[in-house]
């Protein structure tokens, strides 16, 4: 586990105020009749003209800049030009960026125009699942109390969450200690020290919470073909509290 200092944080914000605007931008852009493709190549050049490098592209062999994961798919869709969205779909998209050496991770789940209610409040509670977790993330408590708030959320509205995926630390690596489950109890997990940079990740299943590898090799998906939904943010945690840097106004 590393704590990152003062000069740290800056270069996290620089990473994270890029991968932020790279989601924003990603909203502009979903549509009916868009391709995951077209989406993985424009922000891929979104990221690039900003400076900074796709973390996902090739990392462990990844073929792609960012995961587009439509509907059942959980995580780490691969881009596809016969991925074609269509009106009533959601879509999760993960972007990672590199920006002088320190690394920013976020997620945000889209709606494809209009969608039915009950997909919607899915997404909801499943953005509801990270604020309500990091108002249990603080110096001195253990992450086990951020996953047990993540998990009683979602449970309670009737959810299922992942347990095969989690959260990671973050900074000069994409993936670096502690893990950061989504469930769990408050007697679990290390005591967060100042200095901590984590990426937390609800991901949120309408269904259960049971899933399965694709046949690619990357995508995960519910095993019911029911919809899932994810939210993701990178966070400093320092005594003074909790910083998001990769929540950015539209």
């Amino acid at each position: 586990m590393i704590c990152r200092t003062n000069e740290d944080f800056e270069g996290m914000r620089m990473a994270g105020k890029i991968t932020g605007m790279a989601l924003n931008y990603a909203k502009s852009l979903i549509k009916p009749n868009i391709s995951t493709k077209e989406l993985d190549k424009k922000i891929e050049m979104y990221i690039i003209e900003k400076g900074a490098i796709p973390s996902f592209l090739n990392y462990d062999g990844f073929p792609a800049s960012i995961c587009a994961s439509v509907n059942s798919i959980v995580v780490h869709g691969i881009p596809s030009e016969n991925t074609i969205l269509k009106e009533g779909d959601i879509i999760s998209i993960d972007v990672g960026v590199i920006y002088n050496g320190y690394n920013g991770d976020a997620a945000r789940t889209f709606a494809v125009g209009q969608i039915d209610k009950q997909t919607e409040r899915l997404v909801k509670v499943t953005e509801e699942c990270f604020f309500e977790g990091i108002k249990h993330l603080a110096v001195g408590k253990r992450i086990g109390e951020m996953s047990e708030a993540i998990q009683n959320h979602a449970e309670s509205n009737g959810y299922g969450v992942v347990r095969e995926l989690i959260g990671h630390g973050i900074g000069k690596c994409l993936h670096e200690a502690p893990e950061v489950p989504n469930y769990g109890n408050r007697n679990q997990g290390v005591r967060v020290k100042d200095g901590m940079c984590l990426a937390i990740e609800p991901m949120i299943n309408m269904g259960s919470r049971y899933v399965y590898m694709c046949e690619d090799g990357w995508g995960i998906a519910t095993q019911d073909g029911k919809p899932s939904a994810h939210y993701e943010n990178t966070v400093i945690v320092t005594a003074k509290g909790v910083e998001i840097v990769t929540l950015v106004e539209e």
